[in-house]
């Protein structure tokens, strides 16, 4: 399986903390699927950072690719094909984080591991 995190669910892995469920936690650990968290996700947590909304123990820029490097979770990069995905995606969620990770699923094949409900009505697969 190709896993894409969402944000939320990177920094649930990385900081351990128990709201992950069993099933992500079971498909991120095995050996046979690989683990991307994409740079919108970056960019989330950044801005969440710079607003206040986000403590981190070090920078977003130390912070993420630190973790990513610990945990062996690759970078998905936002590409051109992602982007204009976004404008076939219905008004279902706002949240334009979370509709980039949705195209990105859709374009590449991916698997998003969420727990938000919203982003189960868009044609994308989920585990949760």
């Amino acid at each position: 399986m190709r896993l894409l995190l969402d944000t939320c669910t990177f920094l649930w892995i990385v900081g351990g903390d128990a709201a992950l469920s069993a099933r992500v936690r079971d498909a991120f650990v095995d050996p046979e699927n690989d683990v991307f968290v994409s740079a919108a996700s970056a960019w989330e947590i950044a801005v969440k950072y710079r607003l206040g909304r986000l403590p981190l123990p070090a920078s977003p820029e130390q912070f993420v690719p630190a973790q990513r490097a610990a945990h062996g979770i690759d970078a998905l990069a936002v590409d051109e094909e992602a982007a204009l995905q976004v404008a076939k995606l219905p008004d279902l969620h706002r949240d334009p984080f979370d509709r980039m990770l949705i195209a990105q699923a859709i374009v590449g094949g991916l698997v998003l591991a969420t727990p938000d409900d919203a982003i189960r009505e868009y044609p994308v697969r989920t585990l949760w």
